[in-house]
């Protein structure tokens, strides 16, 4: 058990069951892509780690970016999603796989979706290692799923409580 700020997390996923679905992940998307060079966009913060394993895992040409996208405040999810940094390469003719950390209510897909139609794109891509089928409540399909949870709060690997959480290896649940 941990304690960040005013909240206690159990573990919940395992370093190592979460290195296993980025590394399948990985595998899903380079098989579909063949020999072209996909853009993948980290949104950011949440991604940084998952960017960062799955890079690792995928052997073949890529190019990476970043945006910074921002919609929760503590455990809830503000549905209000603010792009803080964003993309300044020529995306024109290009698949573009957004890489998430989670997905839950949509809200901030649907903010993306919007972004990149203006950019002139080959095809948009949906990559996520955490979904919350439970709390999805939008259209946009989902195309790379690493693991399906339940709908609870999780910290770890990139996820935060109020910026806490984000460096630990695992992933822990919202003990209530």
């Amino acid at each position: 058990m941990i304690q960040l700020h005013d909240k206690t997390f159990v573990p919940f996923i395992s370093a190592q069951e979460i290195d296993s679905a980025i590394q399948s992940l990985a595998q899903q998307v380079e098989a579909e892509f063949g020999q072209e060079i996909p853009v993948f966009i980290g949104v950011l913060n949440g991604s940084f780690m998952v960017v960062s394993d799955f890079m690792k895992h995928y052997q073949k040409p890529c190019e990476l970016s970043f945006i910074k996208m921002a919609s929760y405040q503590g455990t809830t999810s503000t549905d209000v999603v603010k792009q803080l940094i964003g993309i300044n390469q020529d995306l024109s003719g290009r698949s573009v796989v957004i890489i998430e950390d989670i997905v839950d209510t949509g809200n901030t897909l649907v903010e993306l979706k919007e972004l990149f139609k203006a950019q002139n794109i080959k095809e948009l891509k949906i990559a996520t290692l955490f979904f919350k089928p439970e709390a999805y409540k939008k259209d946009i399909k989902i195309d790379y799923i690493g693991i399906s949870i339940p709908n609870k709060f999780i910290v770890g690997y990139g996820l935060d409580y109020d910026e806490l959480g984000r460096n630990l290896p695992e992933v822990y649940q919202l003990n209530e």
